[in-house]
């Protein structure tokens, strides 16, 4: 499941869908993604590079939009976002097989820069992640994956690129 948050994550939405708002600024997801991704040594993750293909069917239904997301041809989690338009807020909830929960998280935007927050306990100590896109363009997302042990102080678990496949 760790795994897969982090892929499932590392896809975001483009800065120019953002100017829309809404639900639909999600609609980008949709498409096939090479993503390249360099991981470090750390306690939450084992150092190697990554190459995989994600392909993102998507639609949107009322005020959902879901992806079934395919790494390198299978289908590896549910995305379900929901846009709250009174807080100008999006939840996520991936949900993966053989899970038996799909566990909120969180979608923040600030302009090219889309970050998604979680956190989890383990004996008493709670750890910070988040995933980081910036839109370098509407085809490419620099990504990075970080952790922290107080929400303020982050450091890198991995780092990388999503590039859109025409």
């Amino acid at each position: 499941m760790k795994r897969c948050v982090a892929l499932c994550l590392a896809l975001a939405v483009s800065t120019a869908a953002s100017a829309t708002g809404g639900i639909d600024v999600l609609s980008v997801y949709a498409g096939t993604w090479k993503t390249e991704t360099t991981r470090l040594d750390t306690p939450h993750s084992k150092a190697g590079k990554e190459s995989v293909t994600l392909r993102n069917d998507c639609w949107r239904s009322g005020d959902f939009y879901v992806c079934n997301q395919y790494v390198d041809g299978v289908s590896k989690a549910l995305l379900v976002f929901v846009y709250n338009a009174k807080e100008n807020s999006y939840a996520s909830y991936p949900v993966v097989p053989g899970s038996d929960a799909a566990h909120a998280g969180k979608l923040l935007i600030a302009g090219n820069v889309w970050t998604f927050p979680w956190q989890a306990s383990d004996k008493g100590k709670t750890t910070h992640f988040r995933v980081v896109n910036t839109f370098t363009s509407t085809d490419v997302i620099d990504f990075r994956e970080e952790y922290s042990r107080d929400g303020k102080h982050w450091l890198p678990m991995a780092s990388g690129q999503d590039r859109r496949q025409h």
